[in-house]
């Protein structure tokens, strides 16, 4: 033995060694399973945390709201779980095992096919199925009729001279193989979503228009390997937006049955069409899909400065913060003088009081039957001059100063469609003009979708197989006793819940039938 040999503790592995029982275990099929509850799993972060490629707006929100968790999450990648390192790493774990899991199966399953049954027990009668008769045929003329039936039967049969072989449910053993690559197929499917396809979002108010241009967008994810001239020219109007309001039962003020209008072109020179666009009904131009997945209130809001100019008026988008569509909105005059201009507050659809030291004023309902803008004014710097970025939907507060009545009490502009407030100071006026309606759209195109369709297809077929097709092995022993022929049957089956013994006595019988 050589000197590496010798010194080698027992049961030490070589790092050649190593390497193959490390690859023998990824690509195992318990890794498998393993690796794919790992992904299901791993997918349930990004279905009840808001992802930020999917609704900014919600994930903005949600991050506000819980300041604590933001920064914990932020580290492990839960607000985008579908494009973080560690989602990848199982994902291509997944792909490795699976791939060297189906290709050793594969060529074991190909050889069994051409493979002959396996040759006959000595003792059919230990067998946990079996009967036998007597007659006074040949055994020639009785094995013949035997193979006949068995082909009839969908068997595939090998004889001797004093035995039949047969075999069938090899479909069983595809449906397996069919279902793991159908797991792969989908995998790469969504990977080629993935790297080419881009998904986006963007607000619209109800009469404004939309072009699909990067810069159009207001939150845009791009694959890796994207690229911009892909996007198809398309443009679209929403001309007007209908919805329908539960009024009563325990959802009342829920809406429902919600449309978007649209009159679309899929390029600049294409003839106008209209579509209603709907929820889980999305509007197909070329490979690309338009979705509806929200919509809100955004009241037209006019501020006149102290010099008597008018430096902000137009919708406001405002973010519903219930199901009765209460919102919250931000609104900035940042070119307002003698100085900027601030509002924060809330819309209230339908507004109404609740008395009590636990009231206070709330929608009753969704839909805009009386509403009323509350909201709070702040003057001075808003932090717009730096350069620095600045949501839309918050106000920066820190060098500004809330502005109160004249005995230092709270001011609140509690305004309905078509009044003004003055300002205290003779800082200007707001004004309600009116309470317009926005969609909340996503255009996504995703080239792997058919592809990931297909393996889904395919998994349901192999799922069918493997439940369904019944693997088994039937044999049938004749042999010359005396004045009669003895003939033996015995079977396997090779799943459980199969029904060997009904079926082995109907081949017998169909035997006997052929004399």
């Amino acid at each position: 033995m050589s000197e590496p040999e010798l010194t080698r503790r027992s049961g030490e592995l070589t790092l050649r060694e190593m390497a193959r029982w490390s690859w023998r275990q990824l690509t195992s099929m318990r890794t498998a399973l393993i690796l794919l509850l790992l992904l299901a799993l791993a997918a349930v972060p990004g279905s009840v945390i808001p992802q930020s490629d999917v609704d900014s707006l919600k994930t903005s929100n949600w991050q506000d709201a819980h300041p604590k968790l933001t920064p914990i999450y932020e580290k492990l990648g839960l607000f985008s779980v579908y494009d973080s390192p560690w989602f990848a790493a199982i994902y291509l774990l997944l792909m490795i095992s699976l791939v060297g899991c189906i290709i050793p199966r594969t060529f074991v399953y190909w050889r069994a096919m051409g493979a002959r049954p396996p040759q006959a027990p000595r003792r059919l009668d230990r067998l946990p199925h079996h009967a036998s008769y007597t007659t006074t045929e040949g055994v020639d003329d009785v094995l013949a009729r035997a193979a006949k039936v068995l082909r009839k039967r969908r068997f595939r049969v090998d004889t001797t001279a004093s035995t039949v072989a047969a075999e069938r449910g090899f479909l069983r053993e595809a449906g397996n193989l069919v279902f793991h690559i159908s797991v792969v197929v989908v995998l790469v499917g969504f990977g080629v979503g993935s790297l080419f396809g881009y998904k986006g979002g963007t607000i619209v108010v109800v009469g404004s228009s939309f072009s699909n241009d990067v810069r159009s967008y207001d939150d845009f994810l791009p694959g890796s390997l994207f690229q911009q001239k892909w996007m198809e020219p398309f443009s679209f109007d929403v001309t007007d937006f209908d919805v329908n309001w539960l009024t009563s039962g325990p959802r009342k003020g829920m809406a429902q049955k919600f449309v978007s209008h649209l009159n679309y072109r899929e390029s600049p020179d294409a003839p106008e069409r209209s579509y209603g666009l709907k929820v889980n009904h999305p509007l197909t131009i070329g490979s690309t899909e338009v979705f509806l997945i929200g919509h809100g209130y955004a009241p037209v809001i006019t501020i006149t400065d102290g010099d008597g100019n008018v430096t902000y008026s137009g919708p406001t988008v405002f973010l519903p913060t219930d199901q009765t569509f209460e919102s919250f909105g931000v609104v900035k005059a940042p070119d307002a003088q003698p100085t900027q201009i601030g509002l924060e507050g809330q819309l209230y659809p339908t507004f109404a009081f609740a008395p009590g030291k636990q009231g206070g004023p709330y929608s009753a309902f969704g839909q805009d039957l009386d509403p009323l803008l509350s909201m709070q004014v702040y003057t001075g710097d808003l932090g717009m001059d730096t350069g620095a970025g600045q949501s839309i939907y918050v106000l920066d507060k820190a060098n500004a100063k809330l502005v109160t009545k004249a005995d230092g009490s709270m001011l609140r502009l509690d305004m309905r469609i078509g009044d003004t407030v003055k300002l205290p100071g003779g800082a200007g006026s707001v004004k309600f003009e009116s309470l317009e309606r926005w969609n909340k759209i996503q255009i996504s195109r995703t080239p792997g979708k058919l592809v990931a369709l297909s393996g889904v297809s395919l998994a349901l077929l192999g799922l069918l197989g493997s439940l369904f097709i019944r693997p088994r092995r039937v044999w049938i022993r004749v042999r010359r006793e005396e004045e009669q022929t003895l003939v033996e049957l015995g079977g396997l089956d090779r799943s459980d819940g199969g029904d060997v013994a009904e079926e082995l006595t109907e081949i017998m019988e169909a035997i006997k039938e052929d004399v």
